[in-house]
């Protein structure tokens, strides 16, 4: 049910707190490329982490300035994947290291694909529970899906599509209270040019973001006078630039069923690792984090509350033994996108290894 996005991503955060290293990963994404063709089909989890753990270890090499300093890594979505599977690597190469240089502290997900049972269980949930879809659908889908299994029923795919297709309107999964972007258009064009730049101030003005960014991004990063200015796309590859990489969607080798293991590990090895959830996005939804954390059986070391950024409750977290969870309000799939000053709040307090406020 999950779908494999593999997006180049990137958040606007001041640089004063950490030195940000963005990775397009895997090989394929954005403009990253392998002069070996056949590399983008044969992608999967193991090989992203290998890959990925070479480049911190020839980066680190390239810059020996930056060595020993604490490291952290942070992603959304499928990084869910990626960066605890990293972080693995890199315990996992200090621990046969004579000198290691990878000074591992912590790793910060969000929105993260996690656990393929909790979190499709987690999803659902979160639909029903949003009335995104009806009582007869929900029960269909419980009734006729089997998550623990990587096939699926025809009667399973009959009652998501339903639910996906006659169900959920149009509406962007990944920000269910926001206009779509082809709502948004719509809105535009009935004002005429003038009016549509204003509409478009006053729009961003209301919502934090527009529902478009994805597809300007797009248009944006396909001309040949971007490329050119930015140095890159210098391969000729055999593809546009996309948020989604179907190429590498279609041909996925491997993907662990869970990550719990993984955390558990980390944990072990003493990281701080820190899990948040946009709590508006439908699609990998706080709903599924919090069933797949839940089995992981932690102690709580302060309950439940709700956190604040500039006066206003900006989530709600709850700290465990070794492990940090946190939901940012009115935030969906992307939370620095849609709410960057309670990002930000939440990307210090990790960084500074404090709870998030309780005032």
């Amino acid at each position: 049910m999950q779908s494999l996005c593999l997006k180049k991503r990137s958040a606007t955060l001041v640089t004063a707190e950490a030195n940000l290293l963005f990775l397009e990963s895997p090989a394929g994404v954005g403009f990253s490329y392998s002069n070996t063709t056949s590399d983008l089909q044969t992608s999967g989890d193991e090989r992203t982490a290998q890959d990925a753990l070479q480049f911190l270890i020839s980066w680190m090499s390239r810059f020996p300035q930056y060595r020993h300093r604490d490291f952290y890594i942070a992603g959304e979505s499928y990084a869910g994947h990626y960066v605890p599977q990293l972080a693995r690597k890199i315990v996992e190469f200090n621990k046969a290291s004579r000198n290691p240089f990878i000074n591992l502290k912590g790793i910060l997900v969000g929105n993260a694909v996690t656990d393929n049972y909790y979190d499709n269980i987690g999803t659902v949930t979160y639909w029903w529970t949003h009335a995104m879809i009806s009582d007869r659908t929900y029960k269909a889908i419980l009734s006729s899906c089997n998550f623990t299994s990587a096939n699926v029923s025809r009667l399973c795919s009959r009652a998501m599509s339903y639910a996906m297709n006659h169900e959920f309107g149009d509406i962007d999964q990944y920000s269910i209270y926001t206009p779509s972007c082809a709502a948004a258009a719509a809105g535009r064009s009935r004002r005429g040019a003038v009016l549509r730049f204003k509409d478009t101030l006053i729009r961003r003005r209301s919502f934090g973001y527009d529902p478009c960014t994805e597809t300007y991004a797009e248009k944006y990063y396909n001309r040949p006078d971007v490329q050119k200015a930015m140095h890159a796309n210098i391969t000729r590859i055999p593809y546009r630039w996309t948020s989604c990489s179907d190429v590498l969607i279609k041909t996925w080798r491997d993907s662990e069923f869970s990550m719990l293991p993984s955390y558990k590990m980390l944990m072990n090895a003493g990281l701080r690792i820190w899990v948040f959830s946009g709590d508006t996005d439908s699609v990998v939804p706080v709903t599924a984090t919090r069933f797949a954390l839940n089995h992981l059986g932690l102690k709580t070391k302060i309950r439940w509350y709700p956190w604040y950024s500039a006066g206003q409750v900006g989530g709600w977290s709850e700290v465990y033994e070794g492990l940090t969870f946190a939901s940012v309000r009115g935030a969906g799939h992307e939370v620095p996108l849609f709410q960057p000053r309670r990002a930000f709040r939440m990307f210090q307090s990790f960084l500074a290894g404090e709870p998030l406020p309780k005032s």
